[in-house]
């Protein structure tokens, strides 16, 4: 089922959650584990990502196959397009389209910082506005974008960034998922932004647990997230190297910013799993026990 269609028909706001192809044995094994675990949570849908430069391109259409036919869940894919020509392109949502997805994310990607000497087709787009185009008129893809509460890394201001955003709806994409913040008010900022500037369509709140300190730092740094002071101040409280105590204060923080975002009447949350469970099974759970999903 497209997705914009089951936000327009359900009255509870909708669970997903973000898994990423395993690069190894053990790294297969624990995502098994994952998945049973989220699965068991009936999602609404799950969204599956797509490496830079095509890195992971059979290991996510196998990970699409396996959650769409195997354990029966709906899958958004996401397309990654940096540096992949027209043909490319063509073949992968070829093979998507094969196995029956409807929900396709559709973003630039980054440079494939594992391939030396990795050089862009010629003919490949050099932004996700331009790839939605693309796509468009050929796919009848439910096609969505991405969006950043506190701006693009890689763009000069806010304002030009929800320009480019607005050119993405203008050119195809049916929903925006959000980049996630640690601050909410950063969320509803974007949001009021977006729809100043007339983009109408669902945008839904992407959710990150707090896993680990090295981990939060990483993708803060990499995705421009700010870590604000709340988070700061409750990780100095915790006994120090407490694993455990780290992940239960991350699922604390998790559920307030949850139903905050709820409160706001969110089509749905969306969560950032790291081929982990513990912390969106927690999550998720609290929010329903309270019967606010």
């Amino acid at each position: 089922m497209k997705v914009t269609k089951l936000w327009s028909s359900r009255q509870k706001p909708t669970v997903s959650f973000e898994l990423f192809p395993p690069r190894s044995p053990k790294g297969a094994e624990k995502l098994e584990n994952t998945i049973d675990a989220l699965a068991a949570l009936e999602p609404d849908f799950v969204s599956v990502t797509f490496g830079a430069g095509g890195s992971t391109r059979e290991g996510s259409r196998q990970l699409v196959e396996k959650l769409k036919n195997e354990k029966k869940l709906e899958v958004m894919a996401y397309f990654a397009g940096y540096g992949l020509g027209p043909d490319d392109i063509n073949a992968v949502l070829d093979s998507y389209q094969a196995l029956g997805v409807e929900n396709v994310l559709a973003v630039r990607g980054d440079l494939p910082r594992e391939q030396e000497n990795f050089e862009p087709h010629p003919d490949s787009f050099p932004h996700a506005s331009d790839l939605i185009a693309f796509i468009r008129p050929r796919y009848s893809f439910c096609l969505g974008a991405a969006g950043c509460p506190e701006g693009h890394i890689d763009c000069q201001s806010k304002d030009k960034d929800i320009e480019y955003l607005k050119l993405k709806v203008d050119n195809g994409a049916e929903y925006i998922i959000s980049n996630y913040f640690y601050d909410n008010k950063y969320f509803f900022d974007f949001v009021e932004r977006c729809r100043a500037i007339g983009i109408d369509v669902p945008i839904l709140p992407g959710v990150m647990p707090i896993y680990s300190v090295k981990m939060m730092e990483m993708l803060a740094d990499m995705c421009g997230a700010t870590i604000s002071n709340e988070v700061r101040q409750g990780i100095a409280s915790l006994p120090e190297g407490d694993k455990e105590a780290l992940v239960n204060f991350g699922i604390e923080f998790a559920v307030g910013q949850c139903k905050e975002l709820l409160k706001a009447t969110v089509p749905g949350l969306h969560f950032y799993t790291m081929d982990l469970s513990k912390s969106a099974v927690g999550i998720v759970n609290r929010l329903r026990a309270d019967g606010l999903l």
